[in-house]
């Protein structure tokens, strides 16, 4: 244990953001750099190392958080770095875009504030970079067995290296120009730097994994062909196909998906433009959408220098504690303030957008909501309640419907779909299709980073074992397997 007496003694502290003046004049991450070492020994020992860590069950990964907490606790960073790694292949990922929901099944939790397991998390993998603990991990010796992995999201990525550290010769394809899939493309910036991406493909390329980006697999390259050249294929192609809103005036000019307009700001980024195709720069902005995709559009509209920014969510707005049908040690809906909040703008619960309205030339000037209501269970419009928004800017953060399948991957290689429009797949993540297997949104849906990395690395085990016929890979979940579901 820790600190036997961590929880009584020390109260909880997160890491400390930047003024909101001073952030949103760059696009750096909002955390003051190496704010968390000075606390976070101490922070580590509040844990109370359980006898039943239900802080296990809470991750979908199975993070051993009580271990690396005792090993952050007596700052052996080399220690915990192996811990963290033993269950999770880039928790540098997970301790900054995860909503956490192993805080939320902390013991702790009852009735004090909970453990700051993702702070603890973020501060031992930078630690460990620093420190030179995170090395390539080459294999001792190759299978002679070649596997292709479709989508360089963290499923992807997950699974390319399990099975390229299992022996086997791995290539990456991405249809985008740069590898990462949504981490590189959809989280902005100011929530996670690149270089944390770009360092981890370093690392796998040393491993031995090969990346082939720019190539989409049922346009550039057939499934036949995929087929023909490798022994395996696991299709980590995420759920990327965008919901939409069909209300009249959405074919006017400025109403943009989210996936539309976060990729051009990071493509800035990047140095591949000046300035974003697509930018909030002076106009009044209006994000509907109450979620992370969301609060990512209301946070790069801030940087960009919107006139106003508005955040309109269809649901009622959460509650600030625990709801009682939501209880220790589930995965609350609870109202959340993000960085992005923080920075300014308004958020509207409980509306509904009933059109829009544009110019003479065709562009988006305003748009016309109305609140709504549960009555008998069905989502009703208040009589009265109309008004109106001016909007230069829309963008359409209300979640993903599933695979995209106008590129003729799911036709191609004959997939079976679930109920839900997913790539269906039985507990080893296997495919209707011998030798094709599916992990992360492609065949969960949309969900969290850390169910990515977890269906990854169980889909890599499936794999080794269909080439191989064993596998010592770890199996942190079954797609059945609901008690975690969050």
């Amino acid at each position: 244990m820790a600190d036997p007496k961590g929880f009584l003694t020390t109260p909880r502290q997160t890491a400390c953001s930047r003024p909101v003046e001073d952030r949103l004049k760059d696009w750096n991450e909002v955390y003051v750099p190496g704010s968390l070492l000075p606390i976070i020994s101490k922070q580590a020992g509040r844990c109370m190392d359980c006898g039943i860590p239900f802080c296990h069950n809470g991750c979908p990964l199975g993070n051993l958080i009580p271990e690396w907490n005792d090993f952050a606790y007596r700052e052996d960073w080399s220690a915990a770095s192996e811990r963290l790694h033993a269950t999770n292949n880039f928790p540098e990922f997970t301790g900054r875009l995860c909503p956490a929901p192993c805080e939320s099944a902390c013991v702790l939790g009852i009735n004090q504030p909970a453990v700051t397991i993702k702070n603890v998390e973020v501060s031992i993998i930078d630690k460990a970079w620093d420190n030179g603990d995170v090395a390539p991990q080459v294999p001792d010796r190759l299978s002679g067995k070649t596997v292709a992995v479709i989508g360089s999201g963290p499923a992807g990525l997950a699974a390319a290296q399990q099975l390229t550290r299992a022996g086997h010769t791995v290539v990456v394809y991405e249809r985008a120009d740069r590898i990462g899939g949504l981490l590189r493309y959809g989280i902005p910036e100011f929530k996670m730097e690149k270089v944390h991406i770009n360092r981890r493909i370093e690392q796998m390329r040393a491993e031995g994994t090969k990346f082939r980006t720019g190539i989409e697999i049922g346009r550039d390259l057939s499934a036949t062909d995929l087929r023909k050249r490798f022994d395996a294929v696991v299709v980590a192609a995420g759920a990327t196909v965008s919901r939409d809103l069909p209300v009249p005036g959405r074919e006017l000019n400025g109403i943009h998906f989210a996936m539309e307009y976060l990729p051009l700001a990071n493509k800035v980024q990047e140095g591949d433009f000046m300035a974003p195709p697509i930018t909030a720069e002076g106009k009044h902005v209006v994000v509907i959408g109450g979620g992370d995709t969301g609060a990512d559009c209301v946070g790069t509209a801030h940087r960009q220098g919107a006139a106003s920014v508005t955040q309109l969510e269809i649901m009622p707005r959460p509650s600030e504690d625990r709801p009682t049908g939501q209880p220790w040690p589930t995965f609350p809906m609870l109202y959340k303030v993000t960085s992005a909040h923080e920075e300014g703008g308004e958020r509207i619960y409980s509306v509904s957008t009933t059109h829009f309205e544009g110019d003479e030339d065709g562009n988006v000037q305003a748009l016309h909501l109305v609140e709504v209501e549960f009555v008998e269970g069905k989502l009703t419009q208040k009589p009265g309640t109309e008004r109106v928004l001016p909007a230069q800017l829309v963008t359409l953060a209300m979640g993903f419907t599933g695979t995209d399948q106008s590129n003729g991957l799911v036709e191609q290689f004959g997939l079976g779909l679930d109920e839900r429009g997913n790539v269906a797949r039985d507990a080893s993540y296997a495919t209707n299709v011998d030798g094709v297997f599916v992990a992360g949104d492609a065949g969960r849906g949309q969900s969290l980073i850390v169910w990515a990395i977890a269906e990854g690395r169980s889909a890599a085990r499936g794999v080794d074992r269909f080439l191989t016929g064993t596998s010592t890979l770890p199996y942190p979940v079954k797609p059945t397997d609901r008690s975690l579901m969050v």
